[in-house]
């Protein structure tokens, strides 16, 4: 997730004019022989022009990723694209579609269905895979895990103007790992 979070920030921040991805999904991140991710598919992408930080469009990405103003009035801007990789963290660590029909059912959304789980242990909507059987799962890692929770949060909340930019995701992404790795 950190090398998908460092290719968005470089693509909104790395040069004069930003590139808005408009379509970030887990399908549009590739992971070489070294595993290491790779953002794909820049076919609906938007350069924004030097003098404008929002576009607007009427090609859409795909649905429970696209931020609620891009979904609703077409609106293109970096914020967008912070929504979808806050959603695509969630999804990554509960390994659970933002679409996903047991959610739907009961909530309307992954954000609201965390949100929800947020006032007790994290560990329970988070996937079980993420830890091997025999692997004890530390209150380091458990820190570590709902600090990414939070950072997805953060990403996905309703107005765009509230949200982190991607140069904050990926700070706090290497703090995150920093504080993981340190023994």
């Amino acid at each position: 997730m950190l090398d998908a979070a460092i290719t968005v920030e470089y693509l909104h921040h790395g040069h004069a004019t930003p590139i808005v991805h408009c379509d970030l999904k887990p399908g549009n991140v590739l992971l070489d022989e070294d595993m290491v991710a790779h953002v794909g598919d820049f076919g609906i992408s938007k350069i924004l022009a030097v003098s404008k930080s929002v576009a607007h469009t009427e090609t859409l990405g795909n649905l429970g990723y696209i931020a609620p103003e891009y979904g609703s009035e077409g609106i293109v801007s970096t914020t967008g694209d912070v929504y979808s990789y806050g959603i695509m963290l969630m999804e990554v660590l509960t390994k659970r579609r933002p679409t996903y029909e047991d959610i739907c059912n009961a909530n309307p959304d992954l954000r609201k269905w965390i949100t929800q789980s947020f006032s007790g242990s994290m560990m329970e909507v988070v996937d079980v895979n993420l830890f091997s059987e025999d692997e004890e799962i530390t209150s380091k890692s458990e820190i570590c895990i709902a600090s990414m929770i939070e950072l997805a949060l953060n990403c996905t909340k309703e107005t765009p103007k509230s949200r982190v930019t991607m140069k904050e995701v990926v700070k706090r992404l290497n703090k995150i790992k920093n504080a993981f790795l340190e023994t």
